[in-house]
């Protein structure tokens, strides 16, 4: 397999690239693997415009050198994108069932990381998100789950069933952030190939 040359970070719901984790793998890839592409756009609330716009973007990738890390709703997308593309994905406390999860969330929000900024989320919404969950998984995943059984937003149980074909670090304790996410980025690298 190349080393990964082009990698993409998808976060999640209300957050935005300046999340803690994000910004810990910018800096990271900026300073240690500066000639890899780092792509991680501000995800629009709808999740077909979101897809769309991922497609749009990685489109003239290299499939066999990209690679893509997605947390929480992030990391639902980044599913669906390593099924569709075949590239290898980190899934980070990664959504398992976002239509069922979000339907209680239909309205307005304030944006975690700029609450002047405002997310809508409507109940179209939660239709994208069961026309993404409806597609049938092709292949073997490519995927590392790091799941932690702290995780005060997201079952464990449910992400290790959906994504135990993979790799799984199941993390004994922290919580939906992943607040110490720095004990996984050695494992993460690893399975990334930018170690």
């Amino acid at each position: 397999m190349p080393r990964t040359s082009h990698l993409l970070y998808l976060h999640g719901f209300r957050s935005s690239p300046q999340s803690f984790k994000a910004r810990t793998l910018a800096a990271l890839v900026q300073n240690q693997h500066p000639g890899v592409t780092w792509w991680c756009p501000q995800l629009p609330a709808s999740p077909r415009q979101a897809m769309d716009d991922i497609g749009a973007g990685v489109s003239a990738w290299p499939r066999d050198s990209m690679a893509v890390v997605g947390s929480s709703l992030g990391g639902f997308y980044a599913a669906c994108l390593s099924q569709q593309l075949g590239c290898p994905a980190v899934l980070l406390n990664p959504a398992v069932e976002p239509a069922r999860d979000l339907e209680g969330y239909i309205g307005e929000h304030p944006a975690w990381h700029n609450p002047a900024q405002k997310v809508f989320f409507e109940m179209a919404h939660v239709q994208e998100l069961r026309a993404l969950q409806a597609q049938p998984p092709q292949a073997t995943p490519r995927t590392l789950a790091v799941i932690a059984k702290g995780d005060e937003v997201l079952d464990w149980r449910e992400m290790l069933a959906r994504h135990g074909a993979g790799q799984v670090r199941l993390i004994e304790g922290s919580d939906h952030a992943l607040s110490d996410f720095e004990l996984y980025l050695p494992e993460i690298l690893d399975f990334l190939r930018l170690a």
